[in-house]
């Protein structure tokens, strides 16, 4: 069993839930590699040096600054620091329900489960439910190692549990206005191509467990072959150069006789969508087409007779 990080109280109106923090994600499953000394294969120790100085710093001999002009630093001692820091409360203040889709994902930061602690079982049920059938979540302040969060409480998609998602602040989220957007338009065509396309390749539930790290799969097995005494040889480059479109429909047709591929292509993929009017073809070639397709999928022995 999962051990709690916390412990909390969700403030709700006049109603508190007393709950528990458990960490929703984990670090260790990615791989990693640590530096060593290429002659003895030690684990190095990580240093502090004083470029004016030319001298490795000690711990003692450090003390924490900010900077307030270029190269000005002002200092604060360990008391100060603490002083400065959000004095944690253990409660989670629901300021307001919104709509789940109202929050962008762009603001999504550390997720973490909540579970009931002892007597409150029935609250948690009751905010959670709530919460699933109105299609709303809560936006809260909670203060914890030191600092204040802007939290979002919302129920898993069976409405058995509550997640609370640490949310960026506005102003740790970039401005899209930064980003170049095009202004171009689409036609009708392309834009209705487009919609089987996805239509063709949509799955109306999330499976997690049909997606998986390819790539860590890899290294994991080349350290494998490495830790046997085998040599591990480089992996083959993409293309440098990504593909270019020439013909948008051209490309969005050829993209709907693909069907579905990937984690989804198996029994339960839907079948390809047939080719689209827009393609200029007769309705009588595309029949003798269908029939041609038709006769090659019979087993050989029906063609024979």
């Amino acid at each position: 069993m999962a051990r709690a990080i916390a412990g909390a109280t969700v403030s709700f109106g006049l109603v508190s839930i007393p709950v528990k923090l458990f960490a929703a994600t984990q670090a260790s499953a990615s791989v990693s590699f640590n530096l060593l000394h290429k002659k003895c294969s030690t684990r190095l120790k990580q240093q502090y040096i004083c470029p004016t100085d030319n001298e490795i710093v000690g711990r003692d001999d450090m003390v924490k600054g900010y900077e307030f002009s270029k190269d000005q630093y002002v200092t604060f001692t360990p008391d100060e620091l603490k002083a400065l820091e959000e004095k944690a409360t253990g409660s989670i203040d629901i300021a307001e329900f919104v709509p789940l889709a109202a929050i962008d994902p762009v603001y999504f930061d550390r997720p973490y489960y909540l579970g009931p602690e002892k007597g409150g079982d029935k609250a948690y049920v009751l905010l959670a439910e709530a919460m699933r059938e109105t299609g709303r979540a809560a936006l809260a302040r909670y203060a914890a190692r030191g600092k204040q969060y802007l939290v979002m409480l919302r129920p898993t998609s069976d409405g058995r549990a509550l997640v609370l998602q640490q949310l960026l602040y506005a102003d740790e989220v970039r401005s899209l206005a930064d980003v170049p957007l095009p202004d171009g338009k689409v036609s009708e065509g392309e834009l209705k191509l487009a919609k089987q396309l996805i239509d063709q390749i949509a799955s109306e539930t999330f499976d997690p467990t049909q997606y998986h790290d390819e790539v860590k799969e890899r290294i994991q097995a080349d350290i494998e072959k490495k830790v046997q005494g085998q040599d591990i040889t480089e992996a083959a480059e993409p293309s440098a150069e990504p593909a270019r479109i020439i013909d948008l429909m051209a490309a969005l047709k050829a993209s709907l006789g693909k069907g579905k591929v990937g984690a989804g292509a198996g029994a339960g993929a839907p079948r390809a969508a047939a080719a689209p009017a827009e393609s200029g073809e007769p309705a009588a070639s595309r029949r003798s087409a269908q029939k041609s397709a038709a006769a090659g999928a019979e087993p050989k022995r029906a063609r024979k007779r």
